[in-house]
This record gives structure tokens, sequence and C-alpha cells, in this order.
């Protein structure tokens, strides 16, 4: 039995974690962690340095200001953690791959299997085509999402320039100038509205063809049941960084 510490246990992710663990038998609950007001059925705590619960793993939904406490939590009690918070800096993720020499962490932008699949399917795509073809990302999700272009835009493109020979920049504002498209630019766009969960679609524009790899979301539930899966796979693990890459090689 897996005891997990949920940060951001009164968010929305947070509660739809709390019904899938609630549905399962391998795992549980046992201390949540949010600045915010709510009922739970453990024990809810407004930071980390509060905690007097013993867990095996820390899974977070939460903010980007909460990773330093969270980290500095992790490492004191050489507690894995998953980190699913969206919208981190470069320096916070840089922060997450040098505290994972002391401990196992597990960071993804996106905790659906599906997503981390069309991602190597994106980098495949992009060494073949490589030269010929224009790729742009097209992402859009629900009005209440803050950050923009989202994690998973950017995870993406970051996986699409790794594959590729001469590294792309990224153009988020093309509106503003007056050029022709740069033949090693990949375009990032954001679209905000209604109650869209996820959509991502990478575009290879080619002469007289065009290739599509897309990702829909459905619900919240399937970046749940990723998130639980990874907390359940990194407990025991060795110190080290973690993706949804690991998990999929190991099935």
């Amino acid at each position: 039995m897996t005891k997990i510490i949920l940060s951001g246990c009164f968010g929305h992710m947070g509660k739809v974690i709390t019904d899938c663990v609630a549905k399962r038998e391998d795992c549980e609950i046992v201390a949540g962690v949010d600045i915010g007001n709510g009922s739970a059925d453990f024990p809810v705590y407004k930071n980390f340095s509060e905690i007097d619960t013993d867990a095996d793993v820390i899974i977070d939904f939460s903010h980007p200001s909460v990773l330093n406490g969270l980290l500095a939590f992790a490492v004191s009690k050489k507690m894995p953690a998953v980190i699913a918070t969206t919208g981190l800096s470069d320096e916070q993720v840089a922060a997450i791959h040098e505290t994972a020499k002391e401990i196992p962490l597990f960071f993804s932008a996106n905790m659906s299997i599906g997503v981390s699949l069309i991602s190597e399917l994106a980098a495949k795509a992009a060494r073949v085509l490589e030269g010929s073809f224009d790729i742009e990302i097209v992402e859009m999700h629900h009005n209440q999402k803050i950050d923009a272009p989202s994690g998973t835009a950017l995870m993406l493109a970051n996986s699409i320039s790794d594959a590729l020979t001469e590294k792309p920049h990224y153009e988020f504002d093309r509106h503003s100038k007056r050029q022709k498209r740069d033949k090693h630019e990949i375009g990032i766009h954001a679209v905000r509205g209604g109650t869209i969960v996820g959509e991502h679609e990478i575009i290879f524009a080619g002469l007289d063809e065009i290739i599509k790899i897309s990702h829909s979301a459905r619900s919240k539930e399937l970046f749940a049941v990723g998130a639980v899966n990874a907390a359940i796979y990194l407990n025991g693990k060795k110190p080290g960084f973690y993706s949804m890459k690991q998990l999929i090689d190991e099935k």
C-alpha cells in the first residue's frame, strides 16, 4: 500500500486524484497540503513544514510557489515526489533536476501516457521530415488555465527540438512581425475557451501535403490516473530523474 501526500488537495485536480485513489486498493492519501479551505478524509496542512504524517511519496498538483518548500521537505524525509504542476520557470525545472541527485523525482508537464506517445511520434516525424516541413503546435485549454502556452506544448516542442540536427527557435508572437516564416522556427499557439480539457496538435506542413499528430483529453481523470501510477512506480526507486518515458518503457 503506497501512502501518498497530496499537494494541492483542494484544487480541481486534487479532488480528481482523491476520487481516483478512493477507487484503488494499492494506495491511499494519508495527508494533504493546501492553503485553501475545504474538507477531506485526511489531515490537511497549510505548508510542508507542518506535516507530521508518515508517507511514501508526494503527488504535487498545486502552484509553482509551492515547489521550494516541497523539495526541501522531500529531501529532509528522503521521500520521492511526483511533480505535475505546470507553469514552472526554467530555474525551478533546473532545481528539480538538481534535487533528483538526492531523491527520486518524477516530473512531467503532462501525466497522460497518450501525450507521451505522441511526443515520441512527433520526434520521429521531425527526424524524418527535417528540412522540408514547417512545424507548428496548437494547444487548446479551458478558460481558467493561467499559463500559456501549456507546459505540454512546450514539452512537445522540446521533444521535437531535441530530435533535430539544427535547433529551432520558438515563435509565440508572429503577429508582431512583418516577414516570411523562418524555416528554423516552431510556431506555438494557445487557445483558451469554455471547458476544453486539453487538445494538442502538431502540424508538419510540407510541399502539397500536411501531416498532423494530435491528442484530445476528454476528462481530467486520465491525468489523475497517470499521476497515481507514477507515484506507485516511484515508490522504492533510487534517487534520479524520472519521466513518463521510463514508465512507458517498463510496460
